[in-house]
């Protein structure tokens, strides 16, 4: 794809980037999709993608207790359980705001681990990344923000998320989907937005701006963004997802190089 070669220009050391359509077909890839990046914030949906499996196999329930008084597991994977951003403290009642919070992923993976008897790294290794043959792609700590992987290995989760073969497709539909409706909040990079919908694991587009994806975007599609200058989109209404993994922190020059990256990827598509 030749959208894909703007990457070029983007002021950092390293980049890679492809393109996968809703059939597992790889469109394009440009970039040493070989290299491994630190994800920050993309290791959040690969974390609740285990967890969601965890739920399917019985070994948790979205509506049980975990973390803060009053919160669940579903309110630890929709950033609504009321724990602050980075401290293992109550901000806010569950369910009464949209707190994006790596704590809550954190004590997301201690409740997994607990419930199931395994490491939390080990456990996604298990039921997500050996599946899905991620050979490249680790947890060497917190399941909020210190996963490594590849643009390879990404492509293959990409594919799952649009078809998806270790989760039945009504729980993908659900985790993304709008969870606790109606809840504003802030948006890391992008201030205060009301609604900040997200899903569980997801952050969903819908009507936001400014936002990371593109103009072109549908309101369906959903992802995340990594402060270590990463990202990974799935529109349903494009039939596509996009994977772009840098090893420079997101910026300004982000917020301006990714929503015109995707507007070309879809505009191609399209085309």
């Amino acid at each position: 794809m030749e959208s894909l070669r703007m990457i070029e220009n983007w002021p950092v050391p390293t980049a890679a980037a492809a393109v996968v359509r809703a059939d597992g077909t790889v469109a394009g890839s440009y970039g040493p999709a070989d290299h491994r990046f630190p994800l920050a914030s993309v290791t959040k949906p690969l974390a609740a993608y285990a967890a969601l499996v965890a739920v399917e196999e019985g070994a948790v329930e979205l509506d049980e207790p975990a973390g803060p008084e009053g919160a669940t597991v579903r309110h630890l994977l929709a950033h609504t359980s009321g724990l602050a951003f980075d401290e293992h403290r109550s901000a806010a009642a569950p369910g009464t705001r949209r707190l994006y919070s790596n704590a809550g992923f954190e004590v997301l993976g201690d409740h997994i681990a607990k419930a199931t008897d395994i490491p939390f790294a080990e456990y996604l290794r298990q039921a997500v990344l050996d599946p899905l043959g991620m050979a490249s792609t680790e947890l060497p700590g917190s399941p909020a923000k210190d996963g490594v992987s590849t643009v390879a290995d990404l492509t293959r989760f990409a594919a799952e998320l649009q078809a998806p073969r270790l989760l039945a497709a009504q729980t993908l539909a659900e985790a993304t989907a709008v969870a606790f409706p109606g809840l504003g909040g802030v948006l890391p990079g992008y201030g205060h937005q009301r609604p900040n919908d997200w899903g569980l694991g997801f952050e969903i587009r819908d009507g936001k701006s400014p936002h990371w994806t593109g103009a072109a975007s549908s309101p369906r599609t959903f992802g995340h963004f990594g402060q270590s200058g990463t990202f990974l989109w799935v529109d349903p209404d494009a039939r596509a997802a996009c994977v772009a993994l840098t090893d420079r922190a997101f910026g300004p020059w982000a917020i301006e190089a990714w929503p015109a990256l995707t507007d070309a990827v879809l505009a191609e598509l399209r085309a």
